[in-house]
């Protein structure tokens, strides 16, 4: 019986507000008392259920909570035949209760998800030297397996043949797919983009980055176990001392009027709806701007972040290399450009993509002779025309010259993180191109906002080498900045942060950014990441909008104060309202009753100014 009223709570609590305005529209309307009053009786009865059933259970494991004192309350306002406010008291803390619900009771499917994309299969070599499909749990540490194109690897191995490109954003986050050769090393769950590899297995199963992702997501939704609610703390203290006032208040003046009167007036009717329409209006605003803020905990531990931490590509960068400048060196002739975009439509490389974009179109070539020179680039025949397209390295083997100025621009764009492609034409450099991740449009701004919001350290970790790291941290100016990370490096560091005290923030948008959207105070994700990192985080800026992060980042400040505001106006209240029973002669049910309503509609327009904030108004609330 318990469990079909719980299941059913939400479907009390309308009816029961149904019940209570049927009940003032027969007053009102058709001046029918009896009707009035049978409608509010029923409305109490269904209304305290639940809550008398939640009383029980916390008297069960010696709690008082405010159940107990609105259990009490309701009893004590049928004995006054006061049905209005028992009615109106269940529905407030029923309808408070159902708000919160509504953004607490987020489903997490993170686990599911990651292991719906782990690899389940491997092509493995037998003893007869053939290669056959098995369970990925039937690779054994030793065994050689064979990796084609389009599919994932299903272990941590050593490549031993072939050669490839791999896409590891599942596991270093970042967009541009990896050369792998012999003796390089590859992780379960990335995606062979090109090539064929038999690798030898080094870890297989729970034991590899990806199982240990798994595991990390796992270990940290363990460890971020729901915080006692405010309210609830409060009335370990508030509820036992309401109930001895009424109860000395008998014992002493042998008035259960005036006894079930202060039970009545003391119940926290502000303080139950003062916290929900404080969040769920916030949660309201953040959703109107683009952001998801999943529940009132999430706000209070937002508002006090001190330290945010920013993966790199996808959330400080748009994620996608592009051409970010073009130096052209003796005569500048058009066709240089088309012979280069014509020869990177026959490549694979991660970068042809960006430099055919940025050429655009041009007239169109037959490529013939092509050779592809490892680790160095293409040299093809275009047009009768010789052209190499490569790296610095392949030039000199060509014996391209390369002059001073050419060398010192070379030195710049890498400088600034840039992956440099050349192209010479019959022996001669025509045309080099940087390459490189770009960063977001107004991040800069976004930073400084934040800033400006109280937000004392900007820290980025990506899986991308240092030097592109530097680049990037140097621009934007951030307080640290750390490459060359796997996830579980990411995750350790956000562990030592929170051992130093800090409120942490992790802000990404792969997989392999779940562990630490898990394990930090405040998980943000990108709204365009992967559906596991939203499921993870927290909070999640809708379109991958980074703007919207100081606008979240103060929103959660303005609510947790409007919070606080509306709790400071509940107590105050209630604290008025007993003392008047108590030491003055004019206060009385109703006088009471109608500052008690007060308070909860105080409490409600309190917390709907909220829907107005704009941080860009630098709005206080």
């Amino acid at each position: 019986m318990q469990a079909f009223i719980f299941r059913n709570k939400n479907k009390i609590t309308f009816t029961s507000g149904l019940l209570i305005l049927s009940a003032f529209i027969s007053l009102w309307g058709f001046k029918n008392e009896t009707i009035f009053e049978i409608l509010l009786i029923i409305a109490s009865v269904i209304g305290t259920i639940p809550i008398a059933l939640q009383a029980y259970q916390s008297l069960v494991v010696k709690v008082i909570s405010i159940d107990v004192l609105v259990t009490i309350a309701v009893v004590g306002a049928f004995i006054i035949k006061n049905y209005e406010e028992s009615a109106i008291v269940t529905f407030l803390f029923l309808f408070g209760a159902y708000l919160e619900q509504r953004t607490l009771n987020k489903t997490r499917s993170a686990i599911k998800a990651l292991t719906e994309m782990a690899p389940e299969s491997a092509l493995k070599k037998m003893s007869n030297g053939e290669f056959e499909e098995v369970d990925v749990f039937d690779v054994d540490i030793g065994d050689t397996l064979m990796v084609m194109t389009g599919s994932k690897v299903p272990v941590d191995g050593t490549v031993i043949i072939g050669e490839g490109s791999i896409n590891e954003a599942s596991i270093t986050g970042e967009a541009i797919p990896v050369g792998k050769e012999l003796d390089s090393k590859v992780f379960a769950g990335t995606i062979l983009e090109n090539g064929t590899l038999q690798v030898v297995a080094d870890r297989v199963g729970e034991d590899t980055t990806f199982g240990r992702i798994i595991e990390l997501i796992e270990e940290a939704q363990d460890s971020k176990s729901e915080a006692e609610r405010f309210i609830d703390k409060f009335s370990k203290y508030y509820t036992p001392i309401v109930l001895v006032i009424a109860g000395l208040v008998y014992l002493f003046t042998k008035d259960i009027e005036l006894a079930i009167t202060i039970l009545v007036l003391g119940c926290p009717g502000a303080l139950v709806i003062g916290v929900p329409v404080s969040n769920v209006a916030g949660v309201g605003n953040g959703a109107s701007h683009g952001v998801l803020l999943k529940g009132s905990e999430v706000i209070h531990d937002f508002s006090r972040t001190d330290t945010f931490i920013f993966d790199k590509t996808g959330t400080l960068t748009i994620g996608e290399p592009e051409v970010s400048e073009t130096l052209f060196y003796g005569d500048k002739d058009t066709n240089d450009l088309a012979y280069l975009s014509n020869i990177e439509k026959e490549s694979n490389h991660p970068l042809a993509k960006a430099i055919i974009e940025e050429i655009g179109s041009t007239t169109t070539y037959d490529v013939e002779d092509t050779e592809v020179v490892k680790g160095g680039g293409i040299v093809a025949r275009v047009n009768n025309q010789r052209v190499i397209v490569g790296n610095t390295m392949l030039m000199l083997n060509e014996n391209i010259e390369l002059s001073e100025q050419v060398l010192k621009d070379e030195a710049r764009l890498e400088a600034e993180g840039n992956s440099l492609v050349l192209t010479a034409v019959d022996g001669k450099l025509k045309v080099m191109m940087g390459i490189k991740d770009q960063i977001r449009k107004g991040i800069i701004e976004d930073l400084a906002a934040l800033k400006a919001l109280g937000a004392k350290h900007l820290i980025m970790l990506s899986g991308d080498n240092q030097g592109s790291v530097d680049v990037v941290a140097k621009q934007l100016g951030l307080t640290e900045a750390h490459g060359n990370l796997l996830p579980e490096d990411k995750s350790s560091y956000v562990k030592k942060l929170k051992a130093e005290g800090r409120i942490v923030a992790f802000v990404g948008d792969g997989v392999n950014d779940s562990p630490s959207l898990a394990l930090s105070d405040i998980g943000i994700a990108m709204g365009s990441g992967t559906d596991v990192a939203i499921e993870t985080s927290d909070v999640v800026l809708m379109n991958s909008d980074m703007s919207r992060l100081p606008h979240a980042y103060g929103l959660a400040q303005a609510t947790a104060r409007n919070m606080l505001q509306n709790i400071l106006i509940a107590v105050g209240v209630v604290l008025f309202l007993l003392a008047s029973v108590l030491f003055t002669e004019w206060m009385n049910m109703s006088i009471g009753m109608l500052l008690h309503e007060g308070s909860i509609l105080v409490v409600i327009f309190n917390g709907m100014r909220l829907l107005r904030y704009n941080n860009k108004q630098k709005g206080e609330i």
